[in-house]
């Protein structure tokens, strides 16, 4: 069959002449593949799921019932464009009560359709061709992809072990800092679980004012910190001349689909960021701001959301652990990061080694032989993340999902 006429026309960005033609499979379009063969080769196997990043709780009670309210006003209909007002004071009320931060609602802040549409616009506001954008990897690549289609570069950070998974500014070298114009951060780290302690921020704040770098935090498992009081960017003074910070209400308020959140910070930065945005959409349906307000102002929600996966992360890294893995306890999200082993030195039918040449094969195992479902990173060495937010109606849901995934993985035998 031939080409279409327009198959010249598509854009560099996505791939020019040759889009639809890769063979390259996306990582998570091989786990999906994996999942769907585990499950029809072994029906009689409950597939354990810990791959999925997505809460597995509907959003609270409070903000359902808001919107079931608001969904039939006549006076919500209209566009949103960057948000209510009332929205906005919420999300001010909400910094100012989580974080100790007093954010202005007027010019401080605008709502976002959740924090992937901010992270995506944002770039668009500095990247020229030739610009830099600094990213931490493993992460979430979105800021990077948009900075690849402005005809910018993507400089990665590392986030090893051996620097606790705090990108290593003094190795970034001296042509890079010159044209690097953003540096993108996410703390508490996707999916490193690493959380940022104030002197890191204070760190990347004299960096970037040294540099004349502009910093976007990814703040999307903001309150979700346990080894330290969830922190914010802004809090730390200089803050907010340098950058801004883009919050969701994914991930504490379990509104993943509801697609919202907001960018916060520098006065100019997020003026500008409200002026591309009018040109990408019109602002998010405003019974979903009106039902999202009844969350932010629940200061139970996040809490019972922080608990809830506290709790989980604990169990799975004590069951990992009698199974020969080697983890600890991550500081916040709801992402385990550990190891990925060499091999299982008891992993073969009928028994005998199965070794791995990275995180992605030992992934793969997992899933086709034990219906295990993770996802690899081997971006700065090989990891495995398994994420809580497996589906369990209730604490002895949790249990037996736990001893399940123990009675699979105790014999096989990890090897580091």
């Amino acid at each position: 069959m031939s080409d279409p006429y327009f198959q010249k026309l598509f854009a560099d960005r996505i791939g020019g002449v040759n889009y639809g033609k890769g063979t390259a499979i996306y990582k998570f379009e091989k786990i999906k593949r994996a999942k769907r063969k585990a499950l029809a080769d072994h029906p009689e196997r409950k597939l354990l799921d810990f791959g999925i990043g997505e809460n597995d709780e509907m959003a609270p009670e409070v903000v359902r019932r808001r919107m079931a309210d608001e969904i039939n006003k006549p006076e919500n209909r209209g566009y949103a464009d960057n948000g209510i007002p009332a929205f906005r004071e919420a999300a001010a009320r909400f910094m100012q009560r989580e974080y100790g931060v007093a954010i202005d609602p007027v010019i401080e802040l605008i709502p976002c359709i959740g924090s992937k549409n901010a992270l995506a616009m944002l770039p668009a506001c500095f990247i020229n061709p030739g610009d830099i954008t600094l990213m931490t990897v493993p992460g979430y690549p979105v800021a990077g992809t948009h900075t690849a289609y402005y005809g910018g570069i993507v400089y990665k950070l590392p986030l090893t072990a051996e620097n606790n998974f705090l990108p290593d500014l003094d190795g970034i070298p001296a042509d890079i800092r010159e044209k690097a114009k953003l540096f993108v951060l996410c703390y508490p780290n996707s999916p490193t679980g690493r959380t940022a302690p104030p002197e890191f921020y204070e760190r990347a704040i004299a960096f970037a004012k040294k540099h004349e770098i502009v910093i976007i935090q990814d703040a999307a498992h903001g309150v979700l910190s346990y080894d330290r009081p969830h922190n914010s960017f802004l809090a730390i003074p200089g803050a907010r001349d340098v950058g801004v910070e883009v919050h969701s209400m994914s991930k504490a308020f379990d509104m993943i689909g509801w697609r919202i959140g907001w960018v916060c910070g520098n006065e100019r930065i997020v003026s500008a960021y409200g002026n591309v945005k009018d040109n990408f959409d019109s602002g998010q349906f405003i019974a979903i701001q009106k039902a999202a307000i009844a969350g932010l102002d629940d200061p139970s929600i996040p809490v019972h959301t922080r608990t809830k996966y506290q709790r989980r992360l604990e169990k799975l890294v004590a069951m990992l652990g009698r199974c020969g893995f080697q983890c600890r306890m991550p500081g916040g999200t709801y992402f385990l990061y550990t190891p990925s082993p060499k091999a299982f030195a008891n992993g073969a039918p009928g028994g005998g080694r199965v070794d791995f040449e990275n995180a992605e094969a030992a992934s793969q195992y997992l899933i086709t032989e034990q219906s295990i479902c993770t996802v690899p990173w081997d971006d700065a060495g090989p990891f495995l993340r398994f994420s809580a937010t497996y589906e369990a109606t209730d604490e002895q849901a949790e249990d037996a999902l736990m001893a399940e995934t123990e009675a699979r993985l105790k014999n096989i035998q990890p090897v580091f």
